[in-house]
């Protein structure tokens, strides 16, 4: 975790599943998290979860992510309970403590998001303007303080799967577990929008 202490951005990218394109069926996900020099700072893999779950809830699904250092120490775990519309995620540090909570919050026509802390505080929220779906502004008090952006990923690739990238650029002045929870909403804003695309 202390390697998110000193960056203002990073990439994550998800790793190409080659049997789900051979194959059409939902198979688990997994990410690389790569500072902005290019280094690996961890692994993502959705754990557990049945094979008949991913076919029939698709995106919808409860998920388990794992994010591993290089030397494959679990430092953040990812929890995702199911849910149709209004999609949660929580962030639990190595020790199993919760960081915070990604709830998604109702509105008719944008995607809003509410970044709570460990006590139920909301810290930020994520505003996905409509004319811009491939992005959510990081607000506070109605002030843009960052962002997290889906890059493009080439036509091949989004074509024939729903492997995406994304780059996060993070507020000035926050603490490793905002960074954190800010990560996790990373995860959740690729199930909840950008998952069954590649179909």
């Amino acid at each position: 975790m202390e390697q998110l202490q000193a960056l203002d951005s990073l990439a994550v990218k998800q790793i190409k599943e080659m049997g789900e394109i051979l194959t059409g069926f939902e198979t688990k996900n997994r990410y690389s998290v790569i500072s902005s020099d290019g280094s690996e700072l961890y692994f993502a893999e959705e754990v557990g979860g049945s094979f008949l779950t991913r076919i029939f809830l698709k995106a919808a699904r409860p998920f388990t992510i794992t994010l591993n250092d290089p030397g494959k120490k679990t430092v953040l775990t990812l929890k995702r309970p199911f849910r149709w519309f209004f999609y949660e995620l929580s962030v639990y540090n190595s020790e199993g403590t919760l960081l915070g909570t990604i709830k998604r919050q109702f509105d008719l026509l944008r995607r809003v998001y509410s970044i709570m802390d460990a006590q139920g505080q909301e810290m930020f929220q994520l505003f996905g303007p409509i004319l811009h779906p491939w992005t959510f502004r990081i607000m506070k008090q109605g002030e843009e303080l960052g962002k997290i952006t889906k890059k493009w990923s080439g036509l091949l690739k989004e074509s024939f799967t729903d492997a995406d990238n994304f780059g996060v650029m993070f507020p000035a002045g926050i603490d490793v577990s905002q960074k954190a929870v800010l990560l996790g909403a990373v995860f959740l804003i690729d199930f909840a929008h950008f998952e069954n695309r590649g179909r």
